[in-house]
């Protein structure tokens, strides 16, 4: 092959990965050797990732990884304690929500936002199909995150608010929409840049919820400069191989009020003088995010490796 042999990977397929290399997209095997030494990484390739290219006898090859820059991972299921990588080397990520179908999940949202943190990726929040609420309905939810503080953006597929907005800041920027089925990330990114066709899926009338449309992640270019990737809904995540020390800072809300606390390990969930007590009386955090944190918290203590680690 050419020496200039190194691209982006805009797709990754169960037995070969879709690499975008001198304006054209070059489909790829995995050579061996990347699955060697994989520690408790479940995949060793994933979008967005800058990999080189070779070819041998069995035709066009990935040979290398380069370091990334960021990415967003999870645990990979209740069944797979791995990390999977679902996309790497992003400039944003953009958390796309709904009041209505489906209903907003500040659990969810908290998450997202503690991996955003813990990689140091710039999070967005957008609330999508305002059309379908009250305005005093979003009040409190830009309130609690604009505490944090999270940028959050009002938007309608259908009205055309806030989609301007999107635009700039998608703009010349590599950024990951996530969000669950449903809650319009298609939908938005079509209305941006129509000539993307991507699958719309409609909201289930018996589950509330919606369907999958996007079945594995995908970078797409953007006419405007930039790339865009559509994550599939993902309804469970779980951060990987984080402590539950290390979670108190990934909640920047809860890490201010935290340096008032009587101890400075407080885990915010028994001790006395804990300042979060305080905090919430006062509504200067918001229920649902220590509700978030405590949940999470309770999640890493029922790990065995972390069980050790705090005896």
């Amino acid at each position: 092959m050419s020496r200039a042999n190194r691209g982006r990977v805009i797709q990754v397929d169960a037995k070969q990965v879709h690499v975008e290399l001198d304006g054209r997209v070059q489909p790829a095997a995995l050579r061996g050797g990347l699955f060697e030494d994989m520690g408790r990484a479940k995949n060793p390739v994933a979008v967005g990732d800058y990999v080189e290219l070779d070819e041998d006898v069995e035709g066009v090859v990935v040979c290398k990884v380069s370091p990334r820059r960021n990415y967003l991972g999870r645990i990979a299921s209740s069944h797979d304690p791995r990390e999977q990588v679902l996309v790497a080397n992003v400039d944003q990520l953009l958390i796309i929500s709904s009041l209505r179908q489906p209903g907003f999940s500040s659990n969810r949202t908290d998450r997202i936002l503690a991996a955003c943190e813990w990689q140091e990726i710039p999070a967005i929040l957008v609330l999508n199909k305002v059309d379908l609420i009250k305005p005093e309905e979003t009040e409190g939810i830009c309130q609690t995150y604009g505490s944090v503080p999270i940028p959050v953006l009002p938007t309608s597929a259908v009205s055309g608010l806030g989609l301007d907005e999107l635009g700039a800041l998608l703009k010349d920027k590599v950024s990951v929409l996530y969000g669950p089925s449903g809650a319009g990330k298609s939908t938005l990114l079509n209305k941006i840049q129509p000539g993307l066709n991507l699958r719309e899926g409609r909201i289930s009338k018996y589950w509330k919820q919606g369907r999958h449309t996007t079945t594995h992640s995908h970078l797409h270019p953007l006419d405007m400069g930039g790339y865009v990737v559509d994550t599939p809904g993902i309804r469970t995540f779980r951060l990987f191989d984080v402590s539950a020390r290390e979670l108190r800072d990934l909640f920047p809300d809860i890490h201010r009020i935290s340096a008032s606390c009587q101890f400075l390990d407080c885990s915010h969930d028994h001790e006395p003088g804990c300042a979060l007590d305080a905090a919430l009386e006062d509504g200067k955090l918001a229920p649902s995010r220590w509700a978030s944190y405590l949940e999470m918290l309770d999640e890493l203590r029922s790990d065995p490796k972390e069980s050790a680690e705090d005896q």
